[in-house]
């Protein structure tokens, strides 16, 4: 391994889960759960779907950055509409790396773009404040349960 990719897959410390939501139906409220069952297309009693998006992931440190351009003191995690929010590990340098969180292993596909209704729940600016911070999308490699706590280690690594 060179020096490059040895630096890139080591991490400073685990992550941990902090938040899981459930969206039911397309537009429903996302519900938060102390606990969900990741499937092949995405989080049990998640409209998701199979694929390189079933499961997405916002990184807990970005909800202040969020807030402050938007010029608010907090923002709570189900506004953004992803389905797991986690701390103390970059969510973006696990890009196209395999992560385990519970009992379940997903693959990090890429940084998940904010959507359209980001405006209508945020307000003016609101899509441009979630730009560069909006999470990243994952695929399904191996079912299990997650819970709040769980940590969260890139698979593989030495150093997590």
């Amino acid at each position: 391994m060179t020096d490059l990719a040895a630096m890139m897959a080591r991490h400073a410390r685990a992550g941990r889960v902090d938040w899981i939501g459930l969206r039911p139906a397309r537009r429903a409220g996302v519900q938060p759960v102390d606990r969900a069952e990741i499937a092949e297309d995405g989080l049990g009693g998640d409209h998701g779907r199979p694929g390189k998006r079933a499961v997405t992931l916002l990184q807990a440190e970005h909800l202040a950055v969020i807030a402050a351009l938007l010029g608010r003191d907090n923002l709570p995690p189900e506004i953004l509409r992803r389905n797991i929010v986690v701390s103390g590990i970059n969510l973006l340098a696990l890009r196209h790396a395999e992560i385990a969180l519970g009992g379940a292993r997903l693959r990090v596909e890429g940084p998940c773009p904010p959507c359209s209704r980001m405006e209508e729940y945020l307000g003016p600016g609101g899509y441009s404040a979630v730009r560069g911070h909006g999470g990243v999308y994952a695929s399904v490699a191996a079912l299990g349960p997650v819970a709040l706590g769980d940590a969260v280690t890139r698979v593989g690594s030495s150093a997590d």
